[in-house]
């Protein structure tokens, strides 16, 4: 059955399919970001299934670092952190390259800029 984005898409989000684990091989559905609001930060996730990351813009003013799970629509977390100087980074309009925590013997690349 030859499927397309939309009809994809849609069986996802509805629950038609249920998509488990990492797995290996084969090729893999990278999902595109989420549209950012106006002034909101975007994550690029690499070798993402379903993962998620939002960062408040009130997060963009800590002086602390912090700390974000991206649990999203995978079957595991993972954590990322920002430190206090990514944080002004981002808020600067840069674009910062982080690391996720390692879960099921892996872990994810993650480009976030914010506008």
């Amino acid at each position: 059955m030859a499927i397309n984005r939309k009809t994809f898409l849609l069986q996802l989000m509805g629950g038609g399919w249920a998509l488990a684990g990492c797995g290996g091989g084969g090729s893999s559905y990278t999902a595109p970001p989420p549209p950012g609001p106006a002034g909101g930060c975007v994550a690029t996730i690499a070798g993402n299934h379903g993962h998620v990351l939002s960062i408040p813009a009130a997060d963009l003013n800590s002086t602390f670092d912090k700390t974000y799970d991206i649990l999203g629509t995978a079957t595991h977390s993972h954590s990322v952190t920002f430190t206090a100087a990514q944080l002004a980074q981002l808020k600067a309009g840069m674009t910062v390259q982080v690391t996720t925590t390692t879960t099921l013997a892996h872990d994810h690349a993650i480009s976030e800029g914010c506008t």
